[in-house]
């Protein structure tokens, strides 16, 4: 085989790995103001956690707040307790759904109790030493906080383009479902990135409103490069089951080596074409036959 079409296999065996070997979670749904609301918030974070503690491998990476659970005091606490254990390799996401609002001067994420301003959230935030962060705000008025909360490394998304869309938004719904199915996988590799989710639910956002022939009262936002890079959630034979320790160990010892790989595909346009395809083909190898162990354990076989 020649070495472009051995580095295009593995490549396409690389990819098809969870994101990260420690990839932490956590789901936010604030108030509801309403049954029908506060039910719908409950479910859409119940299926974004699903899938998040599935393409992790790892329940306790993933913590979900809902309800009178959601308290300001405890989103705080669950920050702090993710930022202990998470290093500076690892990757981080977080997901806010509800209700937002926004005074022309502040936000806020509406909770039981007190709310939290975007400036709160955004020294919580600052606490994770994770190089890679993902923020998912999908409330009403979210578009406010972009520019507060961009920084190197973090993706921002938000279901609305700035501070005075405060109509209850949809985003949710839709993310909910990007994560809970295939229809966001676009190049039907069985994970579903961020930019895919992304795409999916700008898309049904957009047709929703064409639909019912009205006015879109909210226009989702991405800010912050490379989206691609973080796994939301694993689909059919590639989904692993939750809290196998020994796929658990194996995904550990796939975090180093996906952060060689992240390192020389940052190192393309600065190096020669030989070397840097030697350099990927060696980091390629390494991760293809980590994946043979991690099938066969998550597979419940015997690595051949």
């Amino acid at each position: 085989m020649s070495k472009a079409r051995l580095i295009t296999a593995l490549m396409a065996t690389a990819f098809t790995l969870p994101a990260s070997a420690a990839t932490y979670t956590l789901v936010v749904a604030g108030l509801g103001g309403e049954p029908s609301y506060e039910q719908r918030f409950r479910e859409q974070a119940a299926a974004v956690s699903s899938a998040a503690q599935k393409a992790a491998g790892n329940t306790a990476n993933v913590i979900s707040l809902t309800g009178d659970a959601a308290r300001a005091e405890a989103v705080r606490r669950e920050i702090k307790n993710l930022a202990a254990r998470m290093s500076a390799n690892d990757s981080v996401v977080v997901v806010l759904i509800g209700h937002g609002s926004y005074d022309g001067a502040n936000y806020r994420f509406n909770l039981p109790g007190p709310d939290l301003t975007d400036s709160d959230l955004a020294r919580l935030f600052d606490e994770f030493p994770a190089r890679d962060q993902l923020i998912i705000n999908a409330t009403s008025a979210s578009g406010a906080v972009v520019e507060r909360w961009q920084k190197p490394r973090r993706v921002v998304i938000t279901a609305t383009k700035n501070g005075g869309e405060k109509t209850a938004t949809r985003f949710a719904q839709y993310w909910a479902q990007a994560v809970a199915s295939d229809a966001a996988d676009t190049n039907k590799d069985q994970v579903v990135t961020a930019a895919e989710a992304y795409a999916y639910v700008t898309n049904q956002i957009e047709a929703a409103f064409k639909a019912e022939t009205a006015m879109a009262t909210e226009h989702a936002r991405m800010e912050g490069d490379n989206a691609g890079r973080f796994t939301l959630a694993r689909l059919g034979a590639d989904e692993l089951m939750p809290d196998n320790p020994e796929v658990a160990a194996l995904l550990s010892q796939r975090g180093a080596i996906e952060q060689d790989l992240n390192h020389v595909k940052e190192q393309k346009a600065s190096l020669p074409d030989t070397q840097y395809y030697d350099q990927l083909e060696e980091v390629l190898v390494r991760l293809a036959l980590l994946q043979r162990e991690i099938d066969a354990k998550a597979g419940g076989g015997a690595t051949p």
